[in-house]
């Protein structure tokens, strides 16, 4: 089982119409988004998390239980507000982010959260946003430890928001984090970010070594990925692009979907350009619709 430990929030996306500008509300928070696209894929999924008990939370806590996730747990916080993402796209559905995360739920999860969440896992998966805040730090620590402990493999998506940290520099608080996981996933930014190197081959295989499975998400360009000490890359599918926004999440979900009960030291050339290329595939569709969650395909629109 997939179990996602870290945010869920509100994605207010915005809409131009002449001079006026709205918001439609959708789920989201990646974390959230990468169970949601794993369970769509086929994979035994699990959440745990935190909301505020306000009107977003109430919204987020019915609409997560609608999923009907093989395990959730999410904490509805009376003292936190829900967190809200301020999402604007530009004309070719690229998107930039505005937090509205002021004392609010997301970084709140518990230590019984958290292990009752590892405990079930066979794969563990942690988020990001939670590392701008001490008590996150705190929280994300646990994880590491007890999914090491347990013998869990352990997931992460870089996911880095520069409106989050408000200028601190993020390189040292995620070098712990990034060592630990078995499988990574980098956006091409957050990879010249956060690994040095002449090249994105040469970065990949830095990180992902002979133990990791890295990758990097390259948007129409595809992706790529170091494993064993290969590099590959992969086309991904031509489509007309509305909204990027979870485009990432659905990729990993479905990459963790297909890892999921695999065993890595099994796992060939072959096998995994099929994998990679679903999960392009996944990406792909899920752009041509708006919002993250409500945008994800279909398992037969990816694996046929």
């Amino acid at each position: 089982m997939i179990v996602n430990i870290g945010e869920i929030l509100v994605d207010l996306i915005g809409k131009s119409e002449g001079e006026e500008l709205s918001f439609q509300r959708f789920a989201g928070g990646a974390p959230f988004n990468v169970v949601c696209a794993a369970k769509k894929m086929g994979a035994q999924c699990g959440f745990a998390g935190c909301v505020g008990n306000d009107l977003f939370g109430n919204y987020l806590l019915q609409f997560a239980k609608e999923r009907k996730l093989d395990y959730l747990d999410i904490r509805s916080d009376d003292e936190h507000n829900t967190t809200v993402a301020l999402v604007q796209l530009d004309e070719h559905g690229d998107r930039s982010f505005c937090f509205n995360r002021k004392h609010t739920a997301d970084y709140q999860i518990t230590k019984t959260q958290i292990e009752n969440a590892v405990k079930i896992a066979d794969t563990v998966v942690l988020g990001t946003l939670m590392l701008s805040e001490k008590e996150g730090v705190a929280a994300a620590d646990q994880v590491v430890a007890l999914a090491k402990k347990q013998g869990k493999r352990l997931c992460l998506d870089v996911n880095y928001r520069d409106d989050i940290f408000k200028g601190r520099d993020p390189k040292p608080v995620y070098a712990k984090y990034i060592a630990a996981a078995d499988v990574l996933k980098f956006s091409e930014e957050e990879l010249e970010m956060f690994v040095e190197g002449a090249s994105l081959s040469e970065r990949l295989q830095k990180i992902a070594g002979m133990e990791k499975l890295v990758c990097v998400t390259l948007g129409a360009k595809g992706c790529a990925y170091s494993y064993r000490g290969e590099t590959a890359f992969l086309d991904t599918l031509p489509v007309k692009t509305v909204d990027t926004t979870g485009a990432g999440d659905a990729f990993f979900g479905c990459l963790l979907a297909q890892l999921d009960q695999k065993d890595f030291d099994r796992l060939n050339r072959e096998e995994l350009h099929a994998i990679f290329a679903r999960a392009n595939a996944c990406g792909a569709l899920t752009t041509t619709r708006r919002g993250a969650i409500a945008a994800l395909p279909e398992r037969n629109e990816v694996f046929g």
